[in-house]
């Protein structure tokens, strides 16, 4: 029919535009900040484009029901701004027909969305947090660069190598910063060397000076060395710990329903149940006054996504700590979401008003 086809195709080109628009916003966002974690130490620069890949597939579901949600009140915004929408109106099409071709246009979408959210999400985590444990676990020198200032992995030292010979295992003028215990201790050497004791990375330099400070009395002591070791690391990487729950799977989540389990359960869970009633609810918002402008009407959709995001959110930190139970605030949030979007949408859709449904019952009151 004209009219679903004419409804599907203004919402594939205005959904095509904002889903652009969206990643590369958010592309550009995640990875200022992860070049930030870079420059830190806490990710690995040669895998920055990788962790940003991930983490913009974790973010996939909010993106995809924001570009719907937009999709939906920009275009019927426009046909009410161009009195297309009362040509359908004339024609016997009320608002809830559009709710028809909506859906055929969006459960693909949707469907994408549970699977990001219910599959894609945990296994992009695991991935990240899989990446950044395998850069932590690495020795202090691992991370070192020739030429170039590493913090180790605890923060409370600074190495530099002039020039490190990777085959033999040895470096050449070794620089290190410590701050333990009030103390600022410097050491350098001409020479170093890596070792191996047990399961531990040593550090073993040759000839050279350590000066000590103590911050509190600010006493002095230089010393000169022979030969020095210090632990640098692990000489293999130590088991894994256990997976952060944001990183396990929805069916381990089923499995095992603690408080916490629950809660990012609800949060994975709202994410789907969210875009199929943010289809309702921007059916009911994408009404314009064209004496508003354009602005007002998008602006309230927005607020309205981001609050009931935000309770998305909220909900899940209620039922970590116990302070809500899964069902009522799954049942109270999407399911009220959907009941008052719908009967939004029949009001809107029959012209109901108050003084309408008021005055058959005054007309039978006085007969």
């Amino acid at each position: 029919m004209l009219f679903h086809s004419s409804i599907r195709k203004e919402l594939a080109r205005a959904f095509g535009a904002t889903l652009v628009v969206l990643v590369t916003i958010v592309m550009s966002m995640i990875l200022i900040r992860t070049l930030g974690q870079a420059t830190k130490g806490s990710v690995n620069p040669q895998e920055v484009m990788l962790v940003m890949g991930y983490t913009v597939l974790g973010y996939m579901p909010t993106i995809l029901t924001l570009a719907l949600f937009i999709a939906i009140v920009a275009t019927l915004a426009r046909m009410y701004r161009d009195s297309e929408m009362v040509i359908w109106f004339a024609a016997g099409r009320g608002l809830g027909g559009f709710l028809a071709p909506m859906m055929r246009f969006a459960w693909p979408v949707l469907a994408v969305i549970a699977a990001f959210a219910l599959l894609i999400w945990p296994w992009t985590n695991q991935q990240t947090a899989e990446l950044r444990d395998r850069y932590e676990r690495r020795g202090d020198l691992d991370r070192v660069a020739p030429g170039q200032f590493q913090t180790s992995a605890k923060g409370n030292r600074v190495f530099f190598i002039d020039k490190d010979v990777a085959s033999s295992g040895t470096s050449k003028n070794v620089f290190i910063y410590t701050t333990d215990n009030g103390k600022d201790t410097v050491t350098s050497a001409p020479d170093g060397r890596i070792e191996v004791v047990g399961n531990d990375q040593m550090l073993r330099l040759s000839n050279g000076q350590r000066l000590e400070t103590t911050r509190a009395s600010g006493e002095v002591r230089i010393s000169e060395f022979g030969d020095y070791s210090t632990r640098v690391g692990t000489s293999r990487l130590s088991l894994p710990g256990e997976l952060p729950v944001r990183a396990r799977s929805t069916q381990m989540l089923l499995l095992d329903r603690t408080p916490a389990h629950l809660g990012e359960l609800a949060w994975r869970m709202g994410l789907a149940l969210a875009a199929f009633n943010c289809v309702v609810i921007a059916l009911v918002l994408s009404s314009v006054n064209p004496r508003v402008g354009r602005a007002g009407g998008m602006v309230f959709a927005l607020f309205t996504f981001i609050v009931y995001y935000n309770l998305i959110n909220l909900g899940q930190s209620w039922i970590t700590g116990g302070r809500a139970s899964f069902p009522v605030f799954m049942l109270a949030l999407h399911g009220g979401g959907l009941a008052l979007g719908l009967l939004w949408l029949a009001k809107r859709h029959h012209n109901w008003t108050l003084r309408g449904l008021l005055l058959p019952r005054r007309i039978r009151g006085t007969a």
